[in-house]
């Protein structure tokens, strides 16, 4: 079980890494940190990291909400086309794929039962995001969060070169390292 420094030594040992930090998202510190940085300083880069994981971490669009459920369309069985006998197949519209049809909705509606089991289905256990990847121009950052037997908010950054890094590995090698990481 490697602690934090033999972490970023084994993640900065992956094709292209140029640089790998562990750090804290609540408090944007680095607790350890190996290689270069994009910005020449490693706990500026730590701190604008933090940022980008603090977001999306506790904004709901991301963070492992149960999605919302599928909505059923209510049949219009028996309903004619436009000049057609009942359960005719319609013409395909002419209308632009944007616009939407004007005349009587389509009515929506849930299944019984589907609020109260979505309310009910528990969320997995762990990090409230598994991965954030950002790509730029000569680079990937790739965010990793820690799930630890504490309320933790760490996370793994591995700054990747865009032309010698592969960006399947390093998620892959992230994810071991997350999981074999020991703090404390």
């Amino acid at each position: 079980m490697p602690g934090i420094d033999e972490c970023l030594l084994e993640a900065m040992s992956l094709p292209g890494a140029r640089g790998a930090w562990l750090v804290d998202w609540t408090s944007g510190l680095a607790l350890g940190a190996a290689g270069e940085s994009p910005v020449g300083d490693h706990e500026t880069t730590a701190a604008e990291a933090a940022e980008l994981a603090r977001a999306a971490a506790e904004y709901d669009s991301f963070a492992g909400t149960v999605p919302p459920p599928r909505p059923t369309v209510a049949p219009t069985a028996g309903v004619p086309a436009q000049g057609g006998a009942p359960g005719a197949v319609p013409p395909l519209p002419t209308r632009p794929p944007m616009a939407r049809p004007s005349g009587p909705s389509t009515e929506i509606a849930l299944r019984p039962g589907t609020e109260v089991a979505l309310r009910e289905r528990a969320l997995p256990k762990g990090p409230p995001v598994e991965d954030l990847i950002v790509t730029t121009r000569g680079g990937y950052h790739v965010l990793r969060f820690v799930e630890t037997s504490f309320d933790s908010s760490v996370f793994l950054h591995l700054w990747l070169d865009r032309d010698t890094g592969n960006l399947a590995l390093a998620r892959m090698r992230l994810r071991d390292l997350a999981e074999k990481l020991v703090l404390g």
